[in-house]
């Protein structure tokens, strides 16, 4: 009987690992990072042990150092989560040597599916050896891990030896293994899965389906169960497939088996091994606990006799500290508050006032609603999207919400090219035009120079405010009655709530402030100083950081001076395990290189400068 369990991993999964155990009397041990020492996972857990370091791979990624915690805290089981060493098998293998209890699959299924080039060979497929302009568009792809990371697209040649070198780079960096491999690239698939459970008895049960067709950079953003409009044959040829895949490596535990759906036909993509960031979907529509099933599995016991009875929809959104609308830069900053409405599930790794840093995965939480239908679990979850209180970095949240009313998604018809498509409509700019306004006016509530309302109208007062890249000026006064603007009536203002009557209809708006950050309802807005800095000006070509990171590699050969060409990359950074490519603005020369290898830069650093041909 497994009595303390120690999780290998960080932030969201850990801590929902821990309510489960806790739930089930078992006692609780957190590693973390330097980084991480005041993290929500290292602080709900009943012990913790610090992984000196912050990268990844001085931390979660070495497995002697876990296992040695795992001792030390008296723990008798460790569970992998997901990511980092989920799909490592000597790191399982690992934590059997030292007569711990592995949650999870034998080091030889792991062995066997984790790497996914050794996956398709087992199911009877094989990577590209040699590719031709035939071939393409292809995927290079990791061989080990998951969540998009070490992913690229190729669609010409001459593109395939930098991505092969990109991907092995970012995989190597996320997952200690740099092996890619290359595949053919279907354009318009669904992503669809299968939750499978096994335990040690023979039994081996599909869970019904699941569709991960939203992604941004490969890696899931929306995910749904059951996966809509699939036949009944080809639900039938997608378990019979998954149970396949389990048979074939002698499967015990919580898995995944991956497809691209295309043309009415499954297309085997890889065996995660290990639980899901999306099995919450899975759990709400099958009405279980799918890490206590894992934990039963792995004690020996049985799955029930009678599989559990699907009913109804799931429909899970992951927040992302991000800027869709800029190559989907990573956010750091302090979380000042998050909160959904009842009736959705939240599963977070932060808390108010916790730090989103530069080291790990910039997903802050997963929203997931449930309900009868699919429309009525769409209705809840873009519903609860715009009603949580998100003060913060800048999210993806905006994004969510229009992905989810979007006609292709609400009837069903999506495919992984969703944002390829998409993504410029779903990130214009559409600020509330009253919003400013409404911050402007919490602001001014009860300021007056004689501690109350001025006895005569008063001269207008002005703010400026910067929303979605875009500066906005508002105006208001101290009237007899109070506060008064332009266009609109003012109904209530105070400090935290302003009522607006616009042509007749009164607008609610809820205000917080953090500084220069203000929160108008699902508006985010900095106030602006009302006479701009005159030195705050840039060279024209100036390179910024776009986000917090590390500067991993400078294009070979490239120093000031040097003739650069439109749309050239020159600086990588890494940031969130994953790198960003900084290119050339303009074809030019470079008058300016402040960036080196290995710095760590924050956002709107300075980096290099391209002056333009022409001037």
């Amino acid at each position: 009987m497994i009595t303390t369990l120690l999780v290998a991993n960080r932030g969201e999964i850990a801590c929902r690992i821990f309510r489960t155990c806790r739930e089930l009397g078992i006692r609780t041990v957190a590693v973390h990072s330097d980084a991480d020492e005041n993290a929500l996972h290292a602080r709900v857990a009943d012990t913790a042990v610090r992984l000196p370091g912050a990268a990844p791979a001085e931390t979660y990624l070495r497995g002697d150092l876990i296992v040695k915690a795992a001792l030390a805290a008296g723990a008798d089981a460790v569970h992998p989560g997901y990511g980092f060493l989920s799909e490592n098998p000597d790191f399982a293998s690992a934590v059997l040597d030292a007569g711990l209890t592995w949650i999870g699959p034998s080091p030889e299924a792991i062995e066997a599916m984790a790497s996914k080039t050794r996956a398709k060979e087992l199911m009877g497929l094989m990577p590209l050896q040699e590719v031709t302009e035939a071939d393409l568009p292809v995927l290079v792809k990791a061989a080990a891990g998951g969540g998009g990371r070490g992913m690229r697209i190729v669609r010409r040649l001459e593109e395939l030896p930098a991505a092969l070198e990109g991907a092995r780079a970012e995989a190597a960096s996320a997952f200690g293994d740099g092996e890619v491999f290359v595949e053919p690239y279907l354009e318009h698939g669904r992503h669809v899965e299968v939750q499978i459970l096994a335990d040690t008895h023979g039994t081996i049960r599909p869970l019904g389906t699941r569709d991960c067709s939203l992604q941004r950079r490969h890696q899931k953003v929306v995910e749904e169960a059951p996966a809509p409009g699939l036949s009944e044959q080809l639900t039938e040829d997608l378990y019979a497939l998954a149970v396949q895949a389990a048979c074939a490596v002698s499967y015990v535990g919580a898995g995944t088996v991956e497809f691209l759906v295309a043309d009415g036909r499954a297309h085997f993509l890889e065996m995660n091994t290990r639980l899901q960031v999306e099995h919450p979907v899975t759990e709400e529509v099958f009405g279980i606990d799918l890490v206590a099933e894992q934990i039963r599995i792995a004690e020996g016991g049985a799955l029930e006799k009678d599989p559990p009875r699907a009913r109804g929809h799931a429909i899970e959104a992951r927040l992302y500290a991000e800027d869709p609308a800029h190559d989907w830069a990573p956010q750091t900053g302090t979380l000042h508050h998050l909160a959904v409405p009842d009736g959705v599930r939240l599963d977070t790794g932060y808390t108010d006032g916790d730090t989103i840093g530069v080291h790990y995965d910039p997903m802050l939480a997963k929203v997931v609603a449930h309900a009868p239908t699919r429309t009525e679990a769409i209705r809840r979850l873009t519903g609860a999207l715009q009603r949580a209180d998100l003060h913060g970095p800048l999210t993806n949240r905006d994004l969510l919400v229009r992905s989810l009313r979007h006609e292709e998604f609400t009837s069903g018809r999506m495919d992984t090219g969703f944002y390829d498509r998409h993504l410029h409509a779903l990130t214009a700019p559409d600020p509330d035009p009253y919003a400013p306004l409404a911050a402007a006016l919490a602001d001014a509530h009860g300021r007056s120079r004689f501690g109350g309302w001025r006895n005569v109208p008063s001269q207008p007062q002005v703010k400026r405010y910067a929303v979605a890249g875009e500066e906005h000026e508002v105006r208001y006064r101290h009237a007899r009655e109070g506060l008064a603007a332009e266009g609109v009536r003012v109904v209530h203002a105070d400090a935290r709530v302003v009522v607006l009557e616009v042509d007749g209809v009164e607008r609610k708006y809820t205000v917080a402030r953090y500084g220069d950050e203000v929160y108008v309802g699902a508006t985010r807005l900095t106030a602006l100083p009302r006479f701009p800095d005159p030195t705050a000006q840039l060279a024209p070509g100036s390179l910024l950081a776009p986000m917090p990171g590390t500067v991993v590699r400078i294009a070979e050969g490239l120093e000031e001076g040097a003739a650069v060409q439109a749309g050239q990359a020159l600086i990588w950074l890494e940031a969130m395990k994953m790198q960003h490519q900084i290119s050339a603005p303009v074809t030019g020369t470079l008058t300016a290189l402040h960036a080196k290898t290995g710095q760590q830069v924050e956002p709107g650093m300075l980096l290099a400068v391209v002056q333009e041909t022409s001037s």
